[in-house]
């Protein structure tokens, strides 16, 4: 496997119990594995733990990873704050799934406070398996890249036709 498409993983003192049994997981079922971080409950601070999985994916040095902090919130957070990111917090199998088909979810955010490691084992191989549809769901993705664009340069995004009507939203 090369180094993209090695799963990058990092979490902060709220995570990094369920990183560890990820990272053992992935590796048992012959999955490479970066981890970034954090290697223990001391506290650390999220962000910084989002940045390197985050950068590695818009750097293209990786193409998937996985964050976890004690609700998944604050890494979802940052992680959606780069461009090209599509980071997703799951609680459930099925929005393992949806992510994956519907959104092209790059970044798994996880709870390691609020998801037992069984089910966040289950959540993850559901994603990680789990192709995008593409099709309609591939305008979304064209939609989310204009919002990104638009947003980087002033802050502001104005849909032209949010509803598929062939008119501006008021």
């Amino acid at each position: 496997m090369t180094e993209e498409t090695a799963i990058w993983i990092g979490s902060d003192h709220g995570g990094s119990e369920l990183k560890s049994q990820i990272v053992e997981y992935l590796t048992n079922k012959g999955i490479a594995v970066n981890d970034v971080g954090c290697h223990s409950e001391e506290i650390v601070r999220y962000p910084y733990y989002a940045a390197l999985v985050a950068e590695a994916i818009v750097r293209k040095e990786a193409s998937r990873g996985v964050l976890i902090c004690s609700t998944g919130i604050g890494m979802s957070i940052i992680a959606n704050r780069y461009r090209g990111i599509r980071a997703s917090l799951c609680t459930s199998v099925h929005m393992g799934k949806m992510t994956r088909a519907h959104n092209d979810s790059n970044v798994l955010c996880l709870g390691g406070k609020i998801t037992g490691a069984p089910e966040a084992l289950e959540i993850l191989d559901a994603w990680l398996v789990t192709p995008f549809e593409g099709g309609r769901h591939q305008i979304s993705l064209g939609l989310i890249r204009d919002a990104e664009s638009a947003i980087s340069s002033c802050g502001v995004w104005e849909p032209a036709d949010p509803m598929g009507e062939g008119k501006k939203q008021p």
